[in-house]
């Protein structure tokens, strides 16, 4: 256990979410229909753009009210999807600030009479589904030329793919199948692939990372309804402590 905090391990939680109508279609999607294709919602502004902002804000003020760790929030590229951002966490704080912040998340949207969905394939087609990508970084990875300690711990894990598949849904990776097609911004479930700025890929190194030589990974991987305990456990056991 001292090895591990001695390489300070920290992640950052991108939890995607769906809000839901009682009907269990998207909320404020046309009843009979579809809205129109996916570009002009991600980070949209406007009342033809985003769904349910008011909840997004009120979870917000409700975290940072409880204390929970959020770093940010974005409308998402599917209508009526979003995501908050928890961390940067040390250890396993991540675990227990995403399970809180969940919780909130549900009881703010219980206010408003609407359903949050952690389904990470919600609506079946050409439209995005939910994930929980998770940011990693050892003190070695933010510390000068850290970039070589991430590549090595990209290396281990392409070792270890079937592994993390398991570890990153709750039924074991079948709920991610439906989602890691290889398309609609995922990798494939059976491939293991990396790159700079790619959302294509399993593992992403962000570009500012590349240009600076240190920083983080960002584990793309990890579906919506993830256990986040499971999910830092797995990277910690990977990268840090070499199982």
């Amino acid at each position: 256990m001292e090895f591990i905090n001695d390489q300070e391990p920290w992640f950052g939680i991108e939890q995607e979410y769906t809000l839901l109508d009682f009907d269990g279609r998207p909320l404020g999607w046309p009843k009979n229909g579809f809205p129109g294709p996916q570009g002009p919602y991600y980070c949209g502004v406007g009342a033809d753009k985003v769904i349910g902002r008011e909840i997004v804000e009120a979870h917000y003020r409700a975290c940072l009210y409880a204390g929970v760790k959020l770093a940010g929030t974005n409308a998402e590229v599917m209508p009526s999807q979003w995501e908050f951002q928890v961390g940067p966490c040390a250890g396993i704080n991540a675990g227990d600030d995403l399970w809180i912040a969940r919780f909130i998340l549900h009881r703010i949207a219980e206010e408003y009479g609407v359903i949050v969905s952690l389904d990470p394939k919600p609506v079946d087609g050409s439209w995005n589904g939910a994930g929980a990508h998770t940011n990693f970084s050892t003190k070695a990875m933010r510390g000068d030329n850290g970039i070589a300690e991430i590549e090595k711990a990209i290396d281990k894990l392409s070792k270890q793919h079937l592994r993390h598949i398991q570890a990153y849904d709750p039924r074991g990776g079948k709920d991610n199948e439906r989602r890691l097609t290889g398309k609609c911004e995922t990798s494939n479930i059976h491939d293991f692939s990396a790159g700079v700025a790619n959302r294509n890929v399993s593992i992403r190194i962000p570009r500012g990372v590349a240009e600076e030589k240190k920083g983080y990974l960002e584990d793309r991987r990890p579906s919506s309804n993830c256990d986040p305990y499971s999910v830092c456990d797995a990277l910690v056991r990977t990268c840090v402590l070499n199982e």
